[in-house]
Formats: C-alpha cells, sequence, structure tokens
C-alpha cells in the first residue's frame, strides 16, 4: 500500500473536473462527471467528496480508486444480472450503455448503523420501527446484525435529499409497480448475497450497499451506475468487529463513514453554521482508505499512472477507444 509521504505529492493534482468538450452533453453528478451521447454515456470518476450531500474537498486517488473497484466488482456480478459496462479505456473513465433509471434507489442494509438522516439508525433512535416496510422489535443496539438482511427503497425528490419509503409508498406515487420493484428486490438481494461472499472471503464484512437500476434501448434492466465500492457500500473488518461491538466500540471501517463521523467530530451540523474545513492530513487518510479497501478486496496492487496530466491522460485514452 502507499505510504502517507508517497500520497501527499498527489494532494495537488487531483481532479475536480473534467470539463471535456466533444464527448456529448454533460452532468456533474456528486462523484462522476457523466457525458451522454445517443445510446452511451461515459463516466470520468472525479476525486470529488460528498457527504451529507455537500462537496467538500478533493481525495488523491479517489476517482481511479472508485472507477477500477467498480469495474472490478461489476465482472463479479455480472452472471448475477447485466451491468452498464461497455469498456474500460482509462483507470478513471467507464464507457456504458445509456439507462433510462428507475426513480427508485435501492437499499439492502444487514445491520443496525448509520449516520445520516435516510440512514436506519439514526431513525431506530428516533423511535421508528418500521422502516421502509420493515418491522423493527425493541433492544437493538447501534451496529448490531438484524435478523435478516432488509430491503429500504428511497427515492430522491427535488430537494436532493434522499427520502427512504417502503415499497407500497413508492407504487402508491407512481414511482414503480408492484412487478417492477418486486424483480429490483430480487435482483438487489441477489447482487448484495455476491457481495458480502466476496467480501467475507477477503475477511471484511458488507454492512449495506446502494444500487441503481435501469433499462437500456432495448427493455433490459441493469445494474449501473457504480457497485460495492467504497462510496456505495460500507464495509467493516470481519476479525475485529464482534469484540469491538462487544465494547461498544465502532467498527474498524473501510469506507467513507469515517469521513462523516470525523465532520461530526468536528461540530458539523447541518444548520447554515460554517462548516469545517478539511486538513490534507483527512484528505490523505480518506486516500489511504480507499487504497487499502481497494487491495483488501480485489487482492491487486494499485498502481498509479506516471502521467500527472489526468485529463491528458484520459483524452487519450479515449481517442485509442474511439478508434
Amino acid at each position: 500500500m502507499m505510504s502517507t509521504a508517497a500520497l501527499r505529492p498527489f494532494l495537488t493534482t487531483t481532479l475536480d473536473s473534467s470539463d471535456i468538450s466533444g464527448l456529448g452533453a454533460k452532468y456533474t453528478g456528486k462523484v462522476r462527471d457523466v457525458y451522454t451521447e445517443g445510446d452511451r454515456v461515459i463516466l470520468i470518476s472525479t476525486d470529488r467528496q460528498s457527504a451529507f450531500d455537500y462537496q467538500w474537498c478533493t481525495i488523491p486517488l479517489k476517482g481511479q480508486v472508485l472507477n477500477q473497484l467498480s469495474n472490478w466488482w461489476f465482472e463479479q456480478v455480472k452472471d448475477v444480472m447485466p451491468t452498464h459496462v461497455v469498456a474500460v479505456p482509462d483507470p478513471n473513465v467507464t464507457v456504458a450503455k445509456r439507462l433510462k433509471m428507475l426513480k427508485v434507489e435501492v437499499v439492502v442494509r444487514a445491520y443496525m448503523t448509520g449516520s445520516t438522516s435516510t440512514s436506519i439508525w439514526v431513525n431506530y433512535e428516533k423511535g421508528v420501527r418500521d422502516f421502509c416496510g420493515n418491522p423493527l422489535p425493541d433492544g437493538i443496539k447501534k451496529n448490531q446484525k438484524l435478523d435478516k438482511t432488509i430491503f429500504t427503497p428511497s427515492t430522491k425528490p427535488e430537494t436532493g435529499h434522499d427520502e427512504s419509503m417502503s415499497p407500497a409508498q413508492l407504487i402508491a406515487l407512481g414511482l414503480t409497480t408492484p412487478e417492477e420493484i418486486g424483480l429490483v428486490k430480487e435482483y438487489a438481494f441477489a447482487l448484495f448475497k455476491r457481495g458480502q461472499e466476496v467480501a467475507a472471503k477477503r475477511g471484511l464484512i458488507l454492512v449495506d450497499t446502494k444500487y441503481e437500476f435501469g433499462y437500456d434501448s432495448n427493455g433490459v434492466l441493469r445494474v449501473g451506475d457504480e457497485v460495492h465500492t467504497p462510496d456505495s457500500s460500507r464495509y467493516w473488518v470481519a476479525a475485529s468487529y464482534a469484540e469491538r461491538f462487544a465494547q461498544g466500540k465502532e467498527p474498524e471501517s473501510l469506507d467513507k463513514e469515517f469521513f462523516r463521523l470525523w465532520l461530526k467530530e468536528q461540530g458539523f451540523v447541518d444548520d447554515g453554521r460554517p462548516r469545517p474545513a478539511v486538513t490534507d492530513d483527512v484528505r490523505v487518510m480518506l486516500a489511504e482508505k480507499y487504497i487499502n479497501l481497494y487491495e483488501k478486496m480485489t487482492g491487486l496492487e494499485f498502481h498509479v499512472p506516471q502521467d500527472p496530466d489526468v485529463i491528458g491522460r484520459i483524452k487519450k485514452n479515449l481517442q485509442v477507444h474511439a478508434a
């Protein structure tokens, strides 16, 4: 794994935005810049770091980690359901099928945890005992394993904030149909099961994850966006989980929950007050966590491209791909 000293030079070469002309209409997501033209999309993973629906900073090499790890996972699940991947011409780039995305975002959960307003733990602590149509008994502790894996869909209204709902509520709003949400749930559980199996072999626990689905031009339902990355999923170290849970300590995590907890330790409250500044030490620490997860999960060494001109490299690799 790269050392802290080796990561520091990359603090000044992070990719905040791509802005490449000639790739099609651009949409800027939380992390990815998405270019659409015809039946294809080009997803460029930047180094932007989001949390609590805010953009905070950039994390060295994060975009490369996310893109490579997501596409490694797409390979692991392509027999479970069709994916959107067409090609990966660059460490930061995925060329994919254009999908008509469902208006439903899916989260699968196996543990009682989380720190955001839509997380199961925050809602449970407030007294919620029916979460997205899943009845929950009293007495569950934070970070405890649930009796069974649950399906907790949500949507993104105009405010930009997720709103957790039961399948019945989503159907009543006309955002999906009983047949569609039933199929989505089946696929989501199958993907999550595969994710848990692969993670367990690497000494990790896949705690929960988000999936996004959409239909291609032929009406085939595919999983898109990203799969089982540290931005869309929560991972804990299996070897220390039981002991830390018994002691009431937070699990060892390899995902961006570390960043959320750090923000709260700095006094962050989403009430309009000035947000805490993210230090370079925190940026490097989060980069280490992303790279560590990539190497633990894939069993591969993380390689850094030698060309510091990330945009130039991306343009060149896309030209080669197009040719």
